[in-house]
């Protein structure tokens, strides 16, 4: 009886210093602990988490849904990764398509080279050869934010390689941003909650010990940020020309209070491309992908699915 209470006893502690050493991980490293709780749930969902070497480098990327279904590519933003598209794919899911999800270069789970420039055209070759080494010769291709200039820059340079293409909240015109790019890597508590408020229409207060482990993950990793950014504003990259040029069907989803990349701009691209549909979401932000994935999800699958494609038009999601 007494060695059973002894047993007892030390399972008790070993419990207690379990749980302290948890709360301790989450505490200091809030951060990781929401990656991997992520991961988790996206490998309960069936996604794979797989690497592909392009160009000497190792890129991570997510695969989901049917091996046979019609294959999507969706090219995350600026800062983003992979993960971001975890309450959006299973849209696609559920509609019969398999999703590829890549990390870009320098970010997410790829490789951050010191040599890279992390432009528009660089990660937009990698993503051709993404899809070149995941044998998809067509594919519909989706582009949030910086990955939204991304795809216009392949649906331009690689047309036949485009089935339908799908540009959300996206950069890629020549108009200078009138918000601090410098929020992108805040390097304090206060900055981020400026960040915050461009992003969401109604952020919520993010936890003192959060707010500073994404300040010290900003300080680790916004360089890679900082040097896109840098090539992007210079604009020789733009798609004020790209755009009218495309042929293929092309979707516009974009919120109504984006204030990174504020609604007139997608306005403008319904205007430069003829055959493009204007899909506008009310109350949602920048992070509508994420946030707002309950109103962009059955959009795209109705545009992705329609037999013919949908006629050019413009329609306020609800």
């Amino acid at each position: 009886m007494r060695l059973r209470s002894k047993k007892i006893a030390r399972l008790a502690v070993l419990l207690v210093c379990l749980g302290l050493a948890l709360a301790s991980v989450l505490y200091t490293r809030p951060i990781w602990v929401v990656n991997q709780a992520t991961d988790l749930r996206l490998r309960l969902s069936g996604a794979q988490s797989l690497w592909v070497t392009l160009g000497g480098h190792s890129i991570h990327y997510y695969v989901r849904g049917p091996v046979a279904g019609p294959p999507i590519v969706l090219v995350h933003g600026l800062g983003g990764r992979s993960r971001d598209w975890v309450q959006l794919a299973p849209y696609l899911v559920k509609a019969g398509y398999r999703v590829y999800t890549p990390d870009l270069l320098g970010f997410g789970q790829s490789d951050k080279p010191a040599d890279a420039t992390y432009s528009i055209p660089e990660q937009s070759a990698l993503v051709v050869s993404f899809m070149d080494a995941m044998g998809l010769r067509q594919t519909d291709l989706l582009g949030w934010s910086m990955g939204g200039w991304i795809v216009q820059r392949i649906a331009g340079e690689h047309p036949e390689r485009i089935r339908r293409l799908v540009i959300v909240d996206s950069a890629g015109l020549s108009a200078p941003p009138d918000w601090d790019t410098r929020l992108f890597t805040p390097a304090s508590p206060e900055e981020l909650d400026r960040l915050d408020a461009l992003l969401m229409p109604h952020p919520p207060t993010v936890p003192g010990f959060l707010a500073r482990d994404i300040v010290r993950v900003s300080a680790e990793d916004g360089w890679v940020i900082k040097r896109a950014l840098a090539d992007m504003l210079k604009g020789h990259d733009v798609t004020d020309a790209v755009l009218p040029t495309l042929k293929m069907p092309v979707l516009l989803l974009w919120a109504d209070q984006d204030h990174i990349m504020p609604l007139p701009l997608g306005q403008k691209m319904h205007e430069l491309v003829p055959q493009s549909r204007l899909e506008i979401a009310p109350g949602c932000g920048h992070l509508a992908p994420q946030q707002c994935a309950g109103v962009y999800g059955p959009a795209l699958v109705q545009f992705l699915t329609a037999q013919p494609p949908l006629p050019p038009g413009e329609e306020t999601l609800r």
